[in-house]
């Protein structure tokens, strides 16, 4: 057993004075010999839950990770701590493979990083049983689920840790499991007699914001604007070719735009992600190939320029932005056409009924969030079984909507659906409801119907809105395997039969520019000589990093800086009191930053 405790290596490797959330309790338990299944949100400190326990154990902690590009990061970072870490994965040689080996062999390293593949290969199986093993730590353990957002068969294959090696524990850690797969992890991974650690899945520092869709890229441009011209952030897209038309837009703008798909050589994507983690104020726009692994903590906003799968997927994606405590944004603009292709995809898929009534049901909560009048916040941590107050942060807090009774709305909108033989989109209906002079109407004798004009009260857009609104709540259904034409649901027709109530969100009777809250300010560095101080730390920051090729937030996070420019250390022992400044560190980079900060 080493003789470090975990406050000490807390403190001395890793630069912080105290632990948070439930990590001590955790990191004791796996210290004492025990298996865990660890819930902590992004940015809450997962990996110290594994690394401390790998540091006070005596021989090797070896961490299943999925990524090779996330593998490497933290690689990097530990390094820089001082730390015995290495990786083994398919983009080494045989030589330096056989170099690791070594050193596992001989019992140098604290922490190897290996993929699920890897791992899993009879020859490393049987390698691994000469290696003295403190723990292995399972990363991103949603993926085992099939029922998560991120299923990876090779995940459910790790089940064989607990016969093979049953006299070492096993944490798995994920920071998106709603209770089905929180359940399905356990399972898979034999986990039944580990401990649970559930933390609240509340990322504070996060602003959410979710707009109704027009002229989206320009909604976007206004955004990043008004909060965020010279930030690192995350855009997006559904599609490879509206990740490329947006990354064009917004280069015009004069952004520092890098785009990341699946259709792109895998050089360029490699290339794509060094330099977005290697420099700051670049915006990626990508698909969601630019997933898991993604370990920039000065992400300053994720925006989705379409709805996501579920409420999982925008959790794990939002959850990219503000990893250090920052504040951050989370933006989303959505239209009728995303609604309508997320239900495609499940409809069109091979997979089982069973999963898709969930992958429905789960849609119909995201929906519901878009949707809603009340806290965003407070519904995402409901759905993840976590209760939170309005939380005064997010769009809907600072500016509550208006609502109304929608009964009678939706009666006309379902009528004239009806009346229309439930074939025509939302404009055609639109214009029906409203009695537009329209020849097309004429052509089909709508305009004889009682339905003709019967909504002149709303506007075009209000009952875009209405009509948005009755899809969320999925009375209304958009048949894209035909032409496109609004049908009546099973709970539609139930609607119309007992007429129970509607509240609605009122919409705008002309789209306006809406303004988002300015979160730069947040930050606390208020005069123009702390901003000035904070550019030359970041120029002195950045210029070490590229003397390494290592991304600058390895060598000091943003809200490191932040302190130092606050505390105003004056010398060697003050920059010790830094938070995140360990001992390795504190003798690299002390100095330097001492000399700026007194200048």
């Amino acid at each position: 057993m080493k003789k470090t405790t975990s406050r000490e290596i807390l403190k001395k490797i890793f630069g912080y004075e105290n632990f948070r959330g439930a990590q001590e309790e955790i990191i004791s338990h796996v210290i004492g010999g025990g298996s865990a299944f660890v819930l902590m949100p992004t940015g809450g400190g997962k990996s110290l839950c594994y690394q401390i326990p790998a540091l006070c154990l005596d021989g090797v902690a070896v961490v299943i990770s999925p990524l090779i590009a996330l593998m490497q990061d933290q690689v990097e970072g530990l390094k820089q701590l001082g730390v015995a870490a290495e990786a083994i994965n398919s983009s080494m040689s045989a030589a330096q493979i056989f170099s690791v080996k070594n050193l596992l062999k001989n019992n140098e390293l604290d922490l190897l990083y290996v993929s699920p593949e890897r791992l899993l290969m009879p020859e490393f199986l049987e390698f691994l049983c000469d290696v003295k093993i403190s723990l292995f730590a399972i990363d991103e353990a949603h993926c085992v689920s099939q029922w998560g957002h991120d299923f990876r068969l090779v995940y459910t294959q790790l089940s064989i840790l607990a016969e093979v090696f049953k006299d070492v524990p096993r944490i798995a850690l994920t920071a998106t499991a709603d209770a089905p797969t929180q359940k399905d992890i356990i399972e898979k991974l034999s986990l039944k007699n580990a401990k649970i650690f559930c933390s609240s899945f509340d990322r504070p520092n996060i602003f959410y914001s979710i707009v109704e869709r027009n002229n989206p890229r320009k909604q976007l441009i206004n955004f990043i604007r008004e909060n965020h011209q010279n930030d690192s952030g995350i855009v997006y897209c559904l599609s490879r070719k509206n990740v490329e038309e947006t990354a064009g837009e917004l280069r015009k703008e004069g952004f520092k735009i890098l785009s990341y798909h699946a259709g792109m050589d895998g050089k360029t994507r490699q290339k794509n992600l060094e330099k977005f983690l290697l420099e700051d104020g670049i915006i990626m726009v990508a698909t969601i190939a630019f997933g898991m692994g993604i370990d920039k903590p000065d992400v300053r906003f994720v925006a989705h320029l379409n709805l996501p799968k579920n409420i999982e997927s925008y959790y794990q994606e939002t959850g990219r932005a503000g990893r250090d405590g920052l504040p951050s944004s989370a933006w989303m603009s959505f239209g009728l056409s995303d609604i309508a292709a997320q239900r495609n995809f499940i409809e069109e898929s091979n997979a089982p009924e069973n999963q898709k009534r969930i992958e429905r049901q789960k849609l119909n909560s995201l929906l519901g969030l878009c949707e809603a009048s009340t806290c965003r916040r407070q519904i995402l941590l409901k759905y993840f079984g976590d209760h939170h107050e309005p939380c005064g942060n997010c769009d809907n807090c600072l500016n509550p909507p208006e609502t109304f009774d929608g009964n009678i709305a939706a009666q006309k909108a379902l009528s004239c659906i009806l009346r229309t033989g439930q074939m025509f989109g939302v404009g055609y209906l639109i214009d029906v409801l409203i009695g537009t002079d329209d020849q097309r109407i004429k052509n089909f004798r709508h305009d004889q119907l009682s339905v003709f004009g019967i909504g002149k009260e709303f506007s075009k857009n209000e009952w875009q809105g209405i009509f948005r609104q009755l899809v969320a709540m999925d009375l209304l259904k958009v048949d894209i395997a035909g032409h496109g034409g609004i049908k009546i649901t099973n709970a539609g027709k139930e609607f119309l039969r007992e007429k129970y109530q509607l509240q609605m969100r009122k919409i705008a009777a002309k789209i306006k520019a809406k303004k988002e809250p300015k979160v730069k300010i947040i930050l606390g560095l208020e005069s123009d000589d702390e901003k000035n101080l904070f550019a030359k730390l970041k120029a002195k920051r950045m210029e070490i990093a590229r003397a390494q090729n290592l991304p600058p937030y390895i060598v000091f996070h943003d809200k490191t800086l932040i302190e130092m420019i606050k505390k105003h250390p004056q010398n060697l022992e003050e920059m010790r009191k830094i938070s995140g400044v360990g001992e390795e560190k504190l003798k690299k980079y002390g100095q330097i930053f001492l000399n700026l900060i007194g200048r």
